[in-house]
């Protein structure tokens, strides 16, 4: 797989809370040079980003995060608000809570009120695996199946563990055929990203695939510079 395959599946990421306008404007200038699938970013620069980017970049944003708790009408609202900014794709949390309970009825409630509103606009579901059991995981393959969401996601990042690779084999067993996986957290070499893309992801959530793209660039600069001083 080369790296242009590998970035076109990438949502190039900053979703730390003390990002600037500054560096969302990199991040989206990157993006665009480097040809990911979306940048995504918090919802509070979508409008600004869109406008920026217009048609050269989709624009994805989170909802209910990190932490799903938030009430659906809350996560509806939220959603509502990044699509008419321009958001072109939609990450939202999911209730952990609900889920520990055992309450998948209200789980597939909330992702379908989401999709609904989303329209043909792309939704990701992130159920946080690093706090999920096998059979956790397993049930909520089969309720985002059912709910009619577009991809389910492995992690938000911001919790005690990123995406596995066994988490994203034991997704691709259990999803139905409409559903695509993303990867997220702690993607940090390109063998483990196209060792996702192997296994069944179709996105990657990564800050880092560019940064590794740019320092691969500096050093083949170097060793041309190099050659040609010695000629």
């Amino acid at each position: 797989m080369n790296h242009q395959e590998i970035l076109s599946k990438v949502d190039h990421t900053l979703l730390a809370p003390t990002a600037t306008w500054a560096e969302i404007r990199r991040l989206c200038d990157d993006a665009v040079q480097y040809k990911t699938a979306s940048v995504c970013i918090p919802a509070s620069y979508v409008k600004r980003a869109k406008e920026y980017v217009g048609d050269r970049m989709a624009v994805c944003t989170v909802v209910g995060f990190p932490n799903g708790y938030s009430t659906t009408a809350a996560k509806v609202f939220e959603t509502q608000d990044a699509l008419r900014g321009g958001a072109d794709e939609i990450d939202m949390v999911i209730n952990l809570g609900y889920l520990k309970d055992g309450r998948y009825d209200l789980e597939l409630e909330e992702i379908r009120r989401i999709k609904q509103d989303c329209g043909g606009h792309v939704l990701k579901v992130i159920v946080e695996t690093c706090l999920l059991t096998r059979e956790e995981k397993i049930r909520m393959c089969e309720t985002v199946t059912a709910s009619g969401a577009d991809y389910i996601k492995t992690s938000t990042g911001f919790s005690t563990a990123g995406a596995t690779f066994d988490d994203v084999a034991l997704f691709a067993a259990h999803v139905g055929p409409h559903v695509k996986i993303k990867a997220a957290g702690g993607i940090s070499t390109l063998r483990d990203a196209e060792t996702f893309l192997s296994l069944g992801a179709s996105r990657l959530g990564t800050s880092r695939i560019i940064k590794l793209m740019k320092q691969e660039e500096a050093g083949r600069n170097e060793k041309h510079e190099s050659i040609g001083e010695g000629v």
